[in-house]
C-alpha cells in the first residue's frame, strides 16, 4: 500500500457519528458553605485528522453541563477544536440566575447588585430570579506532554497553558454598577475580563493517577474610574495543589487545596466584622498584596455512561 504523504489531513463531517460521547455526573464541596452538582454531557467528533502523529487524533469536542447550587442554577455550552496534538481553540457560553438564602445567621448572594448601605458596609439590592447572569468567552492553550516524545506509561510529566478572553453581565447592572454572583465577591462589573491557567503535573498508572500544581489568574479589563485607589485592576491569583484518584473506570475524586492573594488595605482588614464597600477601601501601594489559604475543594466524579464510537 502506498504510504500517504505527509500532512495529508482527512476532513471528517460533523454529522458523522461522534468518535467518543460521555455523560456524567459530579459533585463539588469545600471548605467554604459552597456546593455545587453538574450533568455534563459531551460529544467528541473526529476532525481534520491525518497520519501524523501531531495531528492522528484531531478532534472537535462539544459539551453542554446543567449546574445547580444551593443558591444558582446555571447553563453552559462550549466547543474545543484540537487542530494540532499541542494546541486547543475553544469558545464558550453561560446562562444562570440565583437567589438569595440565610445560612447560620450569614446571607448567601446568589445574585444582586452590590450597594453600600448608610454606614458604608457592603449590601445586596436583589432578589430571586430578578434578572439574569450571562457570560461569553474565547481562549486557547498549549499543552505538552512527555510521554509524547518519551513514549512509556511513567513518562506523563504534563505542562498546560490556557488564556482566555471573555465578557460577564448581569442584566440587571447599569455602568459602574458593582454585582454579586454565587456569593463571590460582589465587584464584578458589565465587562470584559482575563482569565489564565497554567498547570504543571504528572499522571500515573495507579490508583492515585495524578498530582499537579495550578495557577490561575483573572483580571478586571474594564478602567473603573478611581479604580486604583481599591486596587480594581490587580490581578487575583489563585495557587493550589491537585490531587485526582481513581476508584473505578466510572468513578472518581479529586481534591484541591487552594491558596490565594488578597488586596492589602490601609484602612481594611479582611477579619473586620463590618464588610466596607469594597469602593471605600485603600490599597496599600508600598504592599499591595497579601497571601492567605482560600479553600479545600473535594469533587466526586461518576460516568453515567460512554460511547466509543
Amino acid at each position: 500500500m502506498k504510504a500517504k504523504p505527509f500532512g495529508l489531513v482527512t476532513v471528517t463531517l460533523l454529522f458523522a457519528f461522534p468518535l467518543f460521547a460521555e455523560t456524567s455526573l459530579s459533585l463539588a464541596i469545600s471548605s467554604l458553605p459552597e456546593a455545587k452538582l453538574t450533568f455534563a454531557q459531551s460529544f467528541t467528533f473526529p476532525f481534520l485528522q491525518g497520519d501524523s502523529p501531531l495531528v492522528k487524533d484531531n478532534n472537535i469536542k462539544f459539551g453542554l453541563n446543567a449546574e445547580m447550587t444551593p443558591i444558582s442554577m446555571n447553563l453552559l455550552g462550549n466547543v474545543v477544536l484540537t487542530p494540532v496534538a499541542f494546541f486547543e481553540l475553544s469558545a464558550g457560553g453561560m446562562l444562570g440566575s440565583g437567589w438569595i438564602i440565610n445560612l447560620f445567621g450569614s446571607e448567601l448572594y446568589g445574585i444582586g447588585l452590590n450597594r453600600p448601605n448608610d454606614h458604608g458596609y457592603t449590601s445586596v439590592d436583589g432578589s430571586a430570579f430578578d434578572g439574569f447572569f450571562g457570560e461569553g468567552h474565547v481562549g486557547g492553550a498549549v499543552q505538552f506532554d512527555l510521554a509524547a516524545l518519551v513514549p512509556g506509561e511513567w513518562n506523563h510529566v504534563v505542562f498546560r497553558s490556557y488564556h482566555e478572553i471573555g465578557y460577564k453581565m448581569y442584566s440587571r447592572a447599569e455602568e459602574g454598577d458593582s454585582w454579586f454572583y454565587e456569593n463571590d465577591d460582589g465587584e464584578n462589573q458589565n465587562g470584559w475580563n482575563y482569565y489564565a491557567s497554567y498547570l504543571a503535573g504528572y499522571r500515573m498508572p495507579i490508583f492515585l493517577d495524578t498530582v499537579a500544581l495550578l495557577a490561575e489568574i483573572e483580571k478586571y479589563l474594564y478602567n473603573t474610574p478611581g479604580g486604583d485607589q481599591w486596587g480594581d485592576s490587580l490581578g487575583r491569583w489563585t495557587f493550589g495543589l491537585l490531587t485526582n484518584f481513581t476508584f473505578s473506570r466510572k468513578f472518581s475524586c479529586a481534591l484541591l487545596t487552594q491558596f490565594r492573594t488578597l488586596r492589602n488595605y490601609t484602612n481594611y482588614a479582611y477579619s473586620d466584622q463590618d464588610n466596607l464597600f469594597y469602593r471605600y477601601r485603600n490599597l496599600d501601594s508600598g504592599d499591595p498584596r497579601t497571601f492567605s489559604f482560600y479553600r479545600a475543594v473535594l469533587v466526586l466524579n461518576y460516568r453515567l455512561g460512554t460511547n466509543d464510537g
